[in-house]
């Protein structure tokens, strides 16, 4: 009795732990044919796979150049905004400060914004910012630089964005959408950072990533 007792308890563990592997979430890796075709660039439309976030060149909160070099071997999210919006960056701010402090002793995870008002968002500008909202240097760089390049990766990199533009003077962009990128420079999710359950669901796919 005991014999089978404990055989019909190890079958049931061995269940339990084959089930688990199993259903283990895998996040998908989007290619610019995955999304919206709003939402990418005509040029980039039907390419369905390799695709990465092209190399960047940005300054920072502390005037530093940050490049994908800054990022290598880590997951990062990324997000669009302007230090003086009235909307829905405060919020997206907020939720990024929650997340920087949730992962803040997980050094494989990391942030980067990127101003879409560059000319306005000087190093001054966003070093203000980033201690008024209590960016950790090391963890988030917020970030400015030209805007044809921030506008092309916005488009071509991220596709966090629905209008089409030359990123010239009387381009605009504007987007709640936060994009988890990982290890190999991949997009594996887009979600709406004004939106407490969405970050809820980027929290758990974080760590999706980094298990």
């Amino acid at each position: 009795m005991n014999r089978l007792y404990y055989m019909l308890i190890g079958s049931l563990i061995w269940c339990l732990l084959s089930c688990n592997e199993t259903t283990k979430k895998e996040l998908p890796v989007y290619n610019p044919s995955d999304f919206n075709p709003e939402l990418v660039d005509i040029s980039l439309q039907k390419t369905a796979k390799d695709h990465t976030v092209a190399n960047f060149e940005l300054i920072n909160q502390n005037g530093k150049s940050i490049t994908q070099e800054d990022y290598k071997d880590k997951i990062y999210i990324v997000d669009f905004f302007f230090t003086n919006c009235p909307s829905i960056c405060p919020v997206m701010t907020n939720n990024m400060v929650e997340l920087q402090n949730k992962f803040l002793n997980n050094d494989e995870v990391m942030f980067l914004s990127l101003s879409v008002t560059p000319t306005i968002d000087s190093i001054p500008v966003l070093r203000k910012y980033a201690t008024d909202k209590g960016v950790i240097d090391s963890k988030w760089n917020i970030t400015t630089g030209n805007k044809k390049h921030i506008y092309e990766l916005a488009r071509k990199s991220f596709f966090a964005v629905v209008e089409q533009g030359d990123g010239g003077l009387q381009d605009f962009i504007h987007t709640p959408n936060f994009i988890l990128v990982d290890k190999k420079k991949q997009i594996r999710g887009i979600y709406d950072g004004t939106n407490s359950e969405e970050i809820e669901r980027l929290i758990k796919d974080i760590n999706v990533l980094a298990n």
